[in-house]
């Protein structure tokens, strides 16, 4: 089967089975949320959710390698009054079969609009949920490094001694911090939220996410001549982003309409790669001594 590089119409559990194990680095997807879609995917019922899942999640476990990182962008849903409890199970379920629930980030949507609901108040925020087969991945952050920002000009300006150390967490939570390991730094790492705009767009597609939701997650754990698979793709976002970074993708949607719409959108767009790419380096997440800077 030709898959690289390819937009395939099918259902991603029985397409993926044509693909061999540990080929792909990244898979970065939204799934129809629960209840949600129904007039394109029919719409699963949150009681049912995970074992809808956890089938699809069994393939993408072959699929990715060892090094690799599966981002799941997903929400609960509110069932009667009351948040639906089926992210969570969906998550024990994954960690019953291997997966480690290595992370979560939150993508807060900054443009989005106001409301009012009798018990809660709008949504403005969704869960990116990072999952991996082992404790060593491929990480590259310095990537996704960010601008230092002006509260460094008055804190860095005067140091007190404590600042020139390791200061301890209070609360013994193992998180510490040295303010003078900044000074003179023009970049720093982000934190885990995102702030990003919905798409405003019109991708002809229910649920489309901004270009830079999977950019972000690409450059950081992939990098040029890297495999990235988007299963539910869509208007094919992921995939789009992916070519535009130089990355290869496999992009699997049900709907013949959205498969139609994202090769659409890829049409022309040629996949970048340099002539050799650079070393891979691996981020060990038990090893790495974490600092805060607040």
């Amino acid at each position: 089967m030709d898959y690289l590089d390819q937009i395939i119409h099918g259902d991603c559990e029985e397409v993926l089975t044509q693909l061999p194990d540990n080929c792909v680095d990244l898979i970065f997807t939204s799934p129809p949320y629960a209840d949600q879609r129904k007039n394109t995917y029919g719409g699963i019922h949150p009681d049912d959710y995970v074992d809808w899942f956890m089938p699809k999640a069994r393939q993408f476990y072959r699929v990715l390698k060892s090094t690799g990182t599966f981002v799941l962008n997903i929400k609960e849903r509110v069932v009667k009054g009351e948040r639906h409890t089926y992210v969570i199970e969906l998550i024990l379920a994954m960690r019953r079969e291997g997966w480690l629930w290595t992370e979560e980030f939150m993508w807060h949507k900054k443009n989005s609009y106001p409301g009012k609901w009798p018990n809660r108040f709008r949504d403005n925020w969704e869960r990116l949920i990072q999952f991996n087969k082992k404790r060593k991945f491929n990480m590259y952050q310095e990537s996704v490094m960010v601008p230092v920002g002006d509260w460094a000009k008055t804190r860095l300006a005067n140091l007190s001694d404590t600042d020139q150390i390791r200061d301890e967490s209070n609360v013994g939570s193992g998180f510490g911090k040295n303010v003078s390991n900044w000074v003179g730094r023009d970049l720093v790492y982000p934190n885990n939220v995102l702030h990003l705009a919905t798409e405003c767009a019109n991708r002809n597609h229910s649920a489309a996410f901004p270009t830079d939701l999977p950019r972000w997650f690409i450059k950081l754990f992939t990098e040029v001549g890297d495999t990235v698979l988007d299963p539910f793709v869509g208007s094919g976002t992921t995939a789009l982003v992916a070519a535009e970074l130089g990355r290869h993708y496999i992009g699997i949607d049900l709907m013949a309409d959205y498969v139609d719409l994202s090769r659409e959108r890829l049409a022309g767009i040629q996949i970048a790669l340099p002539i050799a790419a650079e070393p891979t380096a691996e981020y060990d997440v038990c090893e790495a001594q974490e600092e805060r800077t607040e």
